[in-house]
């Protein structure tokens, strides 16, 4: 018999390792919520004309597509077929498709719900993606995306924000970080300062390689890029940029003096900057200008996060984007948004031992079956157990004890109730401690005390 097996990319999570992952997911929430953010979710499939077009032609590529419902070949005729142009019968074949990211489907809902939304409008979303990529290391098919945005507001105090969430999330969980921060005013401004504005994307995903590929590399590709020798030599000292947050400011102020748009990025990251100084953070902020976070829809602040004990790439990242909605026919509305890589979160969380020793969730406190008298005495006491918060279980079957203590170790339940005719002719129980082997009979409120 063929055993079962899992589609390439995909996973099974054990009950342990979804308590450690609810574990993220729970605190993110309670830092988003914290922050007047509210949560909304949308389905897993959308149409493909939502998904379409949003994601360049190698993001088109990557959609899983949905064979329509029904006899999906009647509207095909023979010709079609033999022609066998999959991309032509894909679009007749499959009008949905799963989501790719949480963000087109954030738009849509925007712009369906535009009618019913308060500006500006501050929601998160935890919910998987799927990508039909090749799956490798750290590479999956589904994954989950914790993102959070806000839309209709074009104030800088929604960056503030959200630097402030992050610093809060990673503090609660215990991961120390550097938070860099840049913005893409500030890398249009550089290619206007060299003489290559109209080669902004190719310079900013030049430079966003430079900490994987070293300096020369990215040099080599600003030339395949067809930049000029001249600009890649002016380019040099930005790059390399080193000091403090304020010395970096002050220098590209000067080195922008002529780009409109260049100062106006200063400007905001120095805004940015300054006020987090009076919220006191846990974590350092670093002004980079090599950071450029590849995708081109940000037009302003970005942001990025990096473990400090922990080699692994950015745990987290964002920015501000002017036009999100504009896909879909409603131009002008502003966001800024922030996502947590919750599967990196966890290797990190993992790698350095952080996660509580309580987080899986599992029983405190599991009662032996002795037979039908004693469990019927043990019954109401259960009860009272779990009305007051203790996870507890009786063990279902009446079978050899010893098979009984191996479950209970088994599911690391730190606690076991015997009950047997002595105890009951006492009204009592016996508390067995799992971890020291003593064990004491107790009265029912005093077994709970104990236990919690």
């Amino acid at each position: 018999m063929n055993k079962p097996s899992i589609p390439k990319g995909t996973r099974d999570f054990s009950p342990l390792e979804m308590a450690k992952r609810n574990y993220i997911f729970d605190t993110i929430k309670e830092v988003y919520s914290l922050y007047g953010f509210q949560q909304i979710e949308t389905p897993a499939m959308e149409t493909l004309h939502t998904l379409m077009g949003k994601y360049g032609e190698e993001g088109d590529k990557l959609l899983f597509k949905v064979l329509n419902s029904g006899d999906y070949l009647s509207k095909i005729d023979d010709t079609e077929l033999t022609r066998r142009d999959s991309l032509k019968l894909a679009a007749k074949l499959c009008e949905k498709g799963l989501r790719y990211d949480l963000t087109v489907p954030f738009a849509r809902y925007v712009v369906m719900h535009r009618d019913k939304i308060q500006l500006p409008f501050k929601r998160y979303q935890i919910q998987p993606v799927w990508r039909a990529d090749r799956p490798q290391k750290g590479r999956y098919r589904e994954f989950y995306q914790c993102d959070a945005d806000v839309v209709g507001s074009t104030s800088l105090l929604n960056e503030v924000e959200l630097m402030q969430i992050e610093d809060t999330v990673f503090n609660r969980l215990g991961i120390r970080v550097a938070i860099k921060i840049n913005n893409r005013k500030i890398l249009s401004g550089i290619a206007e300062f060299i003489g290559a504005a109209d080669k902004i994307t190719d310079i900013t995903v030049a430079i966003d390689k430079l900490e994987k590929i070293g300096l020369d590399n990215v040099n080599d590709e600003l030339r395949n890029a067809g930049i000029s020798d001249d600009a890649i030599e002016k380019l040099q000292p930005v790059i390399t940029l080193t000091g403090t947050n304020e010395e970096k400011l002050d220098t590209m102020s000067k080195v922008l003096s002529s780009s409109e748009i260049g100062l106006k990025g200063v400007e905001e990251t120095r805004f940015v900057i300054d006020t987090l100084k009076t919220c006191k953070l846990k974590n350092d902020i670093d002004f980079d200008l090599t950071l450029a976070r590849g995708l081109n829809y940000y037009t302003g602040a970005i942001f990025e996060v990096k473990a400090q004990d922990y080699p692994i790439g950015s745990i987290s990242g964002g920015g501000r984007y002017d036009n999100l909605t504009g896909i879909f026919g409603m131009p002008g509305l502003s966001g800024v948004g922030i996502s947590f890589g919750a599967d990196r979160i966890y290797d990190v969380l993992n790698g350095l031992d952080l996660f509580p020793k309580e987080t899986t969730g599992s029983t405190r406190l599991l009662f032996l079956n002795l037979g039908e008298k004693e469990t019927a005495f043990c019954m109401p006491i259960v009860s009272q157990c779990r009305k007051e918060g203790i996870r507890t279980e009786i063990y279902p079957d009446k079978v050899k004890m010893k098979k009984q203590m191996s479950y209970a170790n088994a599911k690391n339940v730190p606690f076991v109730a015997i009950v047997g005719d002595t105890e009951m002719e006492a009204g009592k129980v016996t508390l067995k401690e799992m971890a020291s082997g003593e064990q004491s009979m107790v009265t029912p409120s005093e077994l709970i005390s104990k236990v919690k």
